[in-house]
């Protein structure tokens, strides 16, 4: 598979950092590390993020935008440099019917308890920002402010809408009520940022191409007369048949789909019984289905049934199968990653970017990708000297700051570049 970054899929121009204007003011960065380190200590799950959006709305205000909730009562779409873009005072932009440049940010929280000992640890019990989203939110915030400020100045080459979006961890996605809101109309291009404890802070790892999998839930429950361990025969030996859907239904799937595609079935929780003696009823299993290819998820769901029918049918259990549809991979256009490519080695050095692996984890910015091109960028958030790598989703995760300054500006870069690509 390669990996590599096309350095020739577009023309945006790459000048010197110093030559290129969108760098955070000082008093916007320490401000950006406050509101990050609110967030992180007031998380709110997909579709409760009122808190969340209230301060964005709050900030945005502030700086004389004209921030919308979306119609699902959480998130803010945000326009720059379009003729009612402001509260007051002209606007000035290059070209106002040019396509807009969209800058997403997730801002739902994880259901998991905060375990780090730091003085902006969550203070709702539960739930923490394990997955970046305060960080991405943070740094969608600050580019906007920036460019605000340069779309004042007549400085702006083409419009950019912020997105705020509410429920990322929630399968299928909050992007969908985003889009069906309107949320790209108008829209040119998108880009979104997430965090990765894998490439150091200071730095962004990018990849044309397939960047995360398709995520899909899956449920399956299997019934059959259950008896007295004595008589095994005379039953549906339920636990033996669970355990076979588990083991045997991706064995049966790696023989099934090109190896390439990479569908994986992975359980999370299996279920039955209740006592040594008893052969029970009743079985459940969950778990998800991951998979690296568009065309092999597509083509999940029927696989996934034929292969847990087979299965159960050899022990005797009945299933019932719930498939959830959940998000296909994001798959980065060229020319979106030629364009981050170009701002970041603007800001901070070719020497800030890495290439970066397909990951196995899913995202609904892929979405978006379905109806506009875009990309999106692995923003480092190790520290350095740091020898420890705290991944995703675990109670314990934090990041190094200095990744919003970072994340901020390379949209910032974006913005001012993406008016030397081609609509």
């Amino acid at each position: 598979m390669n990996h590599s970054i096309s350095r020739d899929a577009g023309t945006a121009r790459t000048p010197a950092g110093d030559q290129l204007p969108g760098a955070l003011p000082e008093a916007l960065r320490a401000e950006l590390g406050r509101f990050r380190r609110d967030l992180h200590m007031h998380p709110e799950l997909g579709n409760q993020e009122f808190r969340t959006t209230a301060a964005l709305k709050e900030r945005l205000e502030r700086a004389g935008l004209r921030p919308r909730v979306l119609s699902v009562g959480t998130g803010l779409v945000c326009d720059i440099g379009t003729p009612d873009a402001t509260a007051g005072g002209r606007v000035l932009a290059a070209d106002p019917d040019r396509p807009l440049l969209a800058l997403r940010a997730d801002i739902d929280a994880l259901p998991i308890p905060d375990t780090k000992t730091v003085d902006y640890a969550s203070t709702v019990p539960g739930h923490a920002h394990a997955c970046g989203h305060d960080v991405h939110t943070t740094v969608v915030l600050g580019a906007g402010l920036v460019l605000a400020e340069l779309a004042r100045a007549g400085a702006l080459p083409r419009p950019v809408r912020l997105i705020f979006q509410p429920a990322e961890e929630v399968l299928p996605g909050g992007a969908s009520d985003a889009i069906e809101s309107g949320v790209l109309e108008g829209v040119g291009r998108i880009l979104a940022v997430h965090c990765d404890p894998r490439v150091d802070a200071g730095r962004i790892g990018l990849r044309t191409g397939p960047i995360t999998s398709a995520c899909d839930r899956l449920e399956v429950e299997l019934d059959g007369p259950g008896g007295h361990t004595a008589r095994p025969h005379l039953t549906t030996d339920m636990v033996t048949a669970a355990s076979r859907v588990a083991v045997d239904v991706p064995a049966l799937l790696s023989r099934r789909v090109d190896a390439r595609a990479g569908l994986a079935v992975t359980w999370g929780r299996l279920a039955s019984g209740h006592a040594c003696n008893v052969i029970p009823q009743h079985a459940e299993l969950s778990g998800t289905v991951r998979c690296l290819d568009l065309d092999a998820w597509r083509k999940a769901p029927d696989l996934v049934h034929a292969a847990i029918d087979e299965v159960a049918a050899l022990h005797g259990a009945k299933p019932q199968i719930t498939y959830v549809r959940g998000v296909p991979p994001v798959v980065n256009e060229p020319v979106t990653v030629q364009l981050l490519h170009s701002a970041m080695a603007a800001r901070r050095g070719e020497g800030a970017i890495e290439d970066t692996d397909q990951s196995l984890g899913g995202e609904d910015f892929s979405w978006y990708l379905e109806h506009v091109p875009g990309a999106m960028a692995r923003l480092g958030v190790h520290p350095p000297a740091d020898p420890v790598r705290r991944d995703l989703h675990r109670g314990d995760f934090d990041v190094d700051e200095q990744a919003i300054k970072v994340g901020a500006e390379l949209f910032t870069a974006c913005a001012l570049l993406d008016g030397d690509l081609p609509d």
